[in-house]
């Protein structure tokens, strides 16, 4: 029987008593309701997960026992860095959700010329915490016990030159002169950085930045795809590749 996951921030102890978080608790209270005693999962983004016992509630106090710890993983031994133009509304959940489930290690969301999204200083916090909170809810669903980290969104240029310098940088790019299994294949770096273009495509100027900044233009198939695809279906065709994918 699979166990509902919870995540929980912050240290997690063997036989200590916590009070879960108010929405956790809700959910296991009122939406599955589960008993008092009932068994689940706990993991803190440290590592590994812990078993866990529902203990009583008061109103929306809900209180857990945490019980024995299990250094299990299921990361991909690829470290994915995913800079995505960002996409509107729900399009945007879907590509934090999904390339989390793909195992991504950081995504970092960027606004570029064409992009038609437009997002003030506060709106850009805003965003991440929301996409943070599906990353998390994510890695609940797909069993992941390391949340990836979700940037700020940034300008396309303050993303790049921000980038660790020891990666593979690859731009999916319809009109890529190699495909992206050749450009994969032929390398030996572990982490690679996948960039791919808000709906409205990047402008030559920003391609040519990118270019000039270490990413190969690599295409994946004969179609074109919408900027939500892309990513999703990169990502999946890398961790086969290379990755975790059988």
């Amino acid at each position: 029987m699979r166990l509902t996951r919870i995540f929980v921030p912050g240290a997690l102890v063997t036989g200590a008593e916590i009070v879960l978080p108010e929405q956790a608790g809700e959910h296991l209270t009122r939406v599955l309701r589960l008993p008092p005693g009932a068994p689940f999962t706990l993991f803190n983004g440290d590592g590994g997960e812990f078993s866990a016992a529902l203990k009583a509630s008061a109103g929306k106090r809900v209180l857990a026992q945490v019980l024995a710890h299990t250094a299990v993983e299921r990361e991909s031994p690829l470290a994915v860095t995913l800079l995505q133009g960002i996409a509107r509304g729900e399009r945007m959940d879907l590509i934090v959700q999904k390339a989390t489930e793909l195992g991504v290690t950081r995504i970092v969301p960027f606004l570029a010329e064409r992009s038609v999204v437009k997002l003030d200083a506060r709106q850009r916090v805003r965003k991440r915490e929301h996409w943070q909170a599906i990353a998390t809810s994510a890695c609940e669903q797909c069993g992941r016990n390391r949340v990836p980290e979700i940037v700020e969104p940034t300008l396309l240029g303050d993303a790049i030159d921000a980038l660790a310098t020891d990666a593979l940088r690859l731009l999916l790019a319809a009109d890529g002169e190699t495909a992206l299994a050749q450009v994969t294949k032929q390398s030996t770096v572990p982490a690679i950085v996948l960039l791919i273009g808000p709906e409205g495509g990047l402008a030559d100027n920003e391609q040519k930045f990118a270019l000039m900044n270490g990413f190969s233009a690599c295409r994946l198939g004969p179609r074109i795809m919408r900027t939500e695809t892309a990513g999703i279906a990169a990502l999946a065709a890398l961790q086969a590749l290379v990755g975790d994918l059988a």
